[in-house]
């Protein structure tokens, strides 16, 4: 990638094009997450030392394809999700069980290797978020709360230390089905107070692994996790059938 400041030097057309290629480096590295809120294009133009027109021929290219969209009142964020899957992800796990179960299966192979990642990749912000949801989580468990919000926080979380753009997309795309995952495992599969505690347990053991930059502790914690949690599918599984 040329230097941003020589940019300016180039027809109109293809700076536009390396302002767009300089755009998607910062969503694919996760710099930019969904649902992040671009600078303004004046600053965009000074940071890469390029004209305000060749910014705006930038963004309306990436917005075509899909990547950023329109904020309200004025500016431009990444796109957050992919409206059309998410609905049609929740119809397929109503019209059949064992879809929750595939995207169980799914979760227990790319999480193990979020988890790696984000303790490679992790950032003392996201040790502090991750150490706040699990004091957090401490705290409802005490109070005798069941807060499924903070297992969403904290596997998002997760994703934001991955460092990985393409991993937050995925998760951004599926949160309404994990949104809704999760409260089923936490009000119907994993009620008890017991249940409470090993969870926490469990996600203490994630957290330590990316806390001290432990990838392998990291892995094996979340697949005695998530694997966990498949057990118990497939117990309920074959109650049911019995």
């Amino acid at each position: 990638m040329k230097d941003a400041s020589k940019l300016g030097n180039r027809p109109s057309g293809l700076v536009s094009e390396r302002v767009a290629d300089r755009i998607l480096a910062r969503i694919a590295s996760g710099e930019w997450g969904p649902g992040h809120r671009l600078p303004g294009e004046r600053h965009l133009a000074e940071d890469m030392g390029v004209s305000r027109v060749s910014v705006r021929a930038a963004l309306q290219s990436l917005k075509t394809q899909g990547l950023l969209d329109a904020v309200q009142g004025g500016g431009t964020r990444v796109i957050a999700t992919t409206a059309a899957m998410d609905p049609g992800m929740l119809e397929l796990v109503r019209v059949n069980g064992e879809n929750l179960t595939d995207l169980a299966e799914i979760r227990s192979i790319l999480e193990v290797w979020a988890a790696g990642r984000a303790a490679r990749r992790r950032t003392e912000a996201d040790i502090a978020a991750l150490d706040a949801i699990m004091t957090a989580t401490k705290a409802d468990i005490d109070a005798g709360k069941h807060k499924s919000e903070n297992d969403i926080r904290f596997h998002l979380a997760i994703a934001k230390a991955s460092s990985s753009g393409i991993y937050m997309h995925f998760v951004a795309m599926i949160r309404g089905m994990l949104s809704e995952m999760v409260d089923y495992h936490r009000y119907e599969l994993f009620p008890t107070r017991d249940d409470d505690h090993r969870i926490l347990s469990q996600h203490q053991a994630i957290f330590d692994g990316i806390r001290t930059g432990d990838a392998d502790a990291a892995q094996s914690a979340m697949k005695e996790h998530l694997g966990w949690v498949l057990e118990r599918y497939a117990k309920q599984h074959n109650n049911k059938k019995s």
